[in-house]
């Protein structure tokens, strides 16, 4: 059986990593246009740095919580994708060995020449006068506002392949990551782990666990074991 997880912010925010934005609509006190555009980082490249290394200072005293745990564990018995909004590698850390980042790792920087060399940060700092084997400067490997989803066929591909397709710590509102779900097969088992929504979404068969990822996450994947040992879809 294929289990494909799509993650979000919601489930890193357990481990002490802000979500997306504030209520007040910014992002660690800065305007999202002001650090995660490729306009910001003509505009004031070092305000760009500083705000990335001080995201990597943090996620490097974070921990993975119980979700992340739970997810990588269930690779002991099924196939299991992850597919993840988010740039951290609480994932990873966890166990999770496929992990697909939508929109990049926080942890690598990248080459502003070729986009193929990339090099981690195992201290958390990119600075300015760094830079890759050919001369280009780094920049993080991070996909800002405006730019293109290169991950987004292969995740749309995964998903067509599911068999049980579990959603936890998104909204479902940043496109176009938020309509994979709209690619799993017709008979493909769906929950969604939010605490905030979705019991409407009950209605097209989602089943929905309306917890923090670290209690709803377990509870889904018992959900889980308990229907496709008893004769469910590939069971």
């Amino acid at each position: 059986m294929h289990i494909v997880v799509f993650s979000g912010a919601g489930i890193s925010a357990e481990s002490g990593i802000r979500t997306f934005r504030d209520a007040d609509g910014l992002w660690e006190g800065h305007r999202v246009e002001d650090v995660a555009s490729p306009q910001a980082w003509l505009r004031n490249k070092n305000l760009v740095l500083d705000f990335y290394n001080q995201r990597r200072l943090n996620l490097l005293q974070s921990q993975p919580n119980a979700a992340h745990l739970a997810l990588a564990e269930l690779e002991s018995e099924y196939q299991v994708s992850v597919i993840t909004q988010n740039v951290d590698d609480l994932h990873e850390r966890a166990g999770s060995t496929k992990v697909i980042h939508l929109h990049g790792e926080l942890m690598y920087a990248r080459s502003t020449g070729n986009p193929t060399f990339r090099q981690r940060l195992d201290n958390g700092l990119l600075h300015a006068d760094m830079h890759c084997p050919e001369g280009f400067p780094l920049r993080p490997d991070i996909v800002w506002f405006g730019e293109a989803v290169p991950m987004m066929d292969t995740a749309i591909s995964i998903a067509t392949k599911a068999d049980v397709f579990i959603i936890t710590g998104t909204s479902l509102e940043v496109y176009p990551a938020a309509g994979l779900v709209n690619f799993t097969p017709h008979d493909c088992g769906i929950w969604l782990v939010d605490p905030n929504r979705h019991q409407e979404l009950s209605k097209q068969g989602i089943r929905c666990i309306a917890k923090p990822a670290g209690i709803g996450i377990p509870e889904a994947i018992a959900e889980i074991k308990k229907r496709y040992s008893t004769g469910g879809r590939h069971s």
